[in-house]
């Protein structure tokens, strides 16, 4: 894609593109920030989901209030408030709940290419319940993604110093991917309602909530007090890896478009696979290679419109 393929009304725009990236960045170095947490102390994934959220919920606050500002913010109806709250139940509190745990077990370069394939279930999901047809483009696609994390996964599996410890992880994160689908199949029409601002500062507001009472129900408060190694990456995390992507990547599709936000987020990862060699000493060999190659051209099929005459 050229610089021709950003031009925008009034010339050319590289802030769209540039917001992208440095939203899927950001959005990539959230497993890095995690593995990190995980050695550097003992904690578990709610506490550090918890912490997450803490330094991440004032700042979706101030959106949420900002949201309303304008004339066309309407006021939320009952559908709207549990829309808000099952969305962001399955989506921003479980789906993260268990990518979270599933982190304990497996590198962070496995974690990254098994949520990028949420745009394969999605479209699975819709074949499932809104009859969409499955094109012989889609199937090959899917070939390409699973093939490519198999190769990936069996690769790690050969390497594991427990093998049942990999399958529980694979297992939770591709569990987070799914419901991360589910979440984006139910979606649209609440967004058009609402607005993707507004609908997400109070959908990630909503599963704060979740998480604070998950928390609250099974954590002494003293958990809280881990070290301020800990507060750092918690705080890195919600703002780099939270909040700062979730506004850049809304703002991008608005600038640049859907399908070339989602181009640009096959640089995600990537970006995971040489932060978790460089930060974290995984390893990255030539099969993770060609598998990782394999999920994101799989990926790409399904998220890239084909062009049209």
């Amino acid at each position: 894609m050229g610089l021709a393929g950003f031009r925008r009304r009034g010339g050319t725009d590289l802030i769209g593109p540039a917001f992208a990236i440095v939203g899927v960045l950001g959005f990539a170095f959230k497993a890095i920030l995690i593995k990190l947490a995980y050695a550097s102390t003992r904690i578990d994934a709610v506490t550090l989901l918890t912490l997450r959220m803490i330094y991440s919920a004032p700042f979706f606050a101030l959106m949420a209030w900002w949201s309303t500002r304008g004339p066309e913010a309407k006021p939320l109806a009952r559908r709207d408030w549990l829309s808000i709250a099952w969305l962001g139940f399955i989506g921003y509190y479980l789906s993260s709940l268990v990518d979270f745990m599933g982190l304990q077990y497996v590198t962070a370069a496995l974690e990254r290419l098994m949520l990028y394939l949420y745009p394969t279930i999605v479209v699975v999901l819709s074949a499932l319940f809104f009859k969409q047809r499955i094109t012989g483009r889609i199937i090959v696609a899917l070939a390409l993604s699973y093939v490519g994390i198999l190769l990936v996964f069996a690769r790690d599996l050969e390497f594991a110093g427990d093998p049942a410890a990999l399958w529980l992880g694979a297992a939770l994160v591709f569990a987070s991917s799914f419901l991360y689908a589910c979440y984006l199949v139910g979606v649209g029409p609440v967004i058009a309602r609402l607005g993707s601002m507004r609908f997400i500062a109070l959908a990630m507001l909503t599963s704060a909530l979740f998480i604070f009472i998950h928390f609250l129900a099974t954590r002494p408060v003293t958990a809280l007090l881990v070290p301020a190694r800990i507060h750092l990456l918690s705080l890195t995390m919600a703002v780099f890896s939270t909040v700062l992507p979730t506004y850049l990547i809304a703002e991008a599709i608005k600038r640049i478009g859907a399908n070339r936000t989602s181009l640009l987020g096959s640089m995600g990862p990537l970006f995971t696979i040489w932060l978790g060699s460089w930060l974290l000493d995984e390893p990255v060999h030539a099969i993770q290679l060609v598998g990782a190659a394999l999920v994101l051209a799989g990926v790409a099929l399904v998220t890239l419109r084909p062009a049209r005459n």
